[in-house]
């Protein structure tokens, strides 16, 4: 196996058993899926708390469908509310509710809890992990916040 294969499969299995770990922490406390935050993190990103659906499949790297299949649940459960646009009713967004920002809040809370523990003590010193963001920022893979 080639050293490129060996690397792009580690890769992959690292993020699997992140997400993993993610997924158990936010689903056991808060009922989301890592996949859930992320797309709650960036729409509280957004100018007003809300995005065209589209604009957010392209922000997430997700197609339409899948964004509007991600929002469902969390419409039904408040924490993102849709909007139509005044001008063009076409035009559909995705908003966070005041709700969804106050068990946002909490999310992070519980995210920054995880990261903390998976990139804890001696085996992860600062400029491991400034390298590792720089090393992933070249394969594409920016933060939410596009650093």
């Amino acid at each position: 196996m080639s050293e490129g294969l060996d690397v792009a499969l580690r890769l992959v299995r690292a993020q699997s058993a992140l997400v993993r770990r993610f997924d158990a922490r936010l689903g056991g406390l808060h009922g989301v899926s890592l996949a859930d935050f992320t797309l709650l993190l960036r729409l509280e990103q957004a100018p007003g708390g809300r995005m065209r659906r589209v604009d957010l499949a392209d922000s997430l790297g997700l197609t339409a469908s899948g964004v509007t299949r991600g929002l469902a649940p969390l419409e039904r459960i408040g924490l993102v509310t849709r909007e139509t646009d005044a001008r063009d009713a076409r035009v559909a967004y995705a908003a966070l509710t005041g709700t969804g920002r106050r068990r946002l809040a909490e999310m992070r809370t519980t995210a920054e809890e995880t990261a903390a523990e998976v990139f804890a003590g001696p085996a992860w010193p600062a400029a491991d992990i400034a390298r590792l963001a720089d090393l992933l920022t070249r394969l594409g893979g920016t933060g939410l916040t596009g650093r």
